[in-house]
């Protein structure tokens, strides 16, 4: 699989692997605390480029708080690698991300893989606890309020810092009712049966408002798969080239 490597590069200041012996047909934008090494099974011999985006893996964090249209224009400078529209697959935080830069730069088919694309809650609130000692940080100092960030905060928020925090939060938040139904290239849907952080009705529900979709549940599988079963989102891949 390392021989169909064909390079370690830096494009539009995020890096990235390229993978085949032609020039790209396929963008790969990773989950949320991940990098482009998830894509390797998935991808290796097939001409694309796997990015490590902005505050992840190899790549430098953003500078301020974006939400992910933001990091669909940082990816969108990417594209003049490629002679025609890619394909662009989109793992969790990623395919948030493909989904703005499907919505606004032309691509010819889109992937998208256990992504959070409908809130299924109310903007959850931080908790009274944690809201009280915000209000008296002056009071605690940043190192008792940091301490019940970590104790109220989930996983993902408390592994991040700084920049990457903020940028959390507000991706956390989005919700893309009204970008779904704008969707113009074929979409395929891959879920595993078993993910727990977005359950298969948030993919069957936004399946219904993308124009051109189609959903492929994977049995046995939770939210990575492109761990589990790479050979599923390969072909979904393979399909759309």
């Amino acid at each position: 699989m390392q021989g169909a490597i064909v390079a370690l590069t830096t494009i539009a200041g995020m890096f990235g692997e390229r993978y085949g012996d032609h020039r790209p047909a396929v963008l790969a934008l990773h989950g949320w605390g991940r990098d482009h090494s998830d894509f390797a099974a998935a991808l290796h011999d097939i001409p694309s480029i796997a990015l490590d985006l902005p505050g992840f893996g190899a790549s430098a964090a953003p500078e301020s708080v974006m939400g992910t249209d933001g990091y669909a224009r940082a990816v969108g400078a990417v594209l003049a690698e490629f002679s025609s529209p890619p394909v662009v697959i989109g793992h969790s935080f990623g395919g948030r991300v493909a989904l703005n830069l499907a919505a606004t730069r032309p691509v010819s088919g889109l992937v998208l893989v256990s992504v959070p694309l409908l809130r299924t809650a109310p903007v959850r609130r931080p908790s009274l606890g944690y809201r009280l000692r915000k209000s008296f940080r002056f009071l605690l100092g940043e190192d008792r309020l940091e301490r019940a960030r970590h104790r109220y905060g989930s996983p993902d928020y408390r592994a991040a810092t700084g920049v990457m925090r903020d940028i959390l939060v507000a991706a956390v938040n989005e919700t893309y009712e009204d970008l779904l139904p704008k969707i113009e290239c074929p979409t395929r849907l891959v879920w595993g049966r078993e993910d727990r952080e977005v359950p298969v009705h948030v993919a069957e529900a936004a399946a219904e408002l993308i124009p051109d979709a189609r959903l492929r549940v994977v049995p046995d599988v939770g939210h990575h798969p492109l761990i589990d079963a790479p050979e599923i989102v390969r072909a979904e891949i393979l399909e759309l080239l």
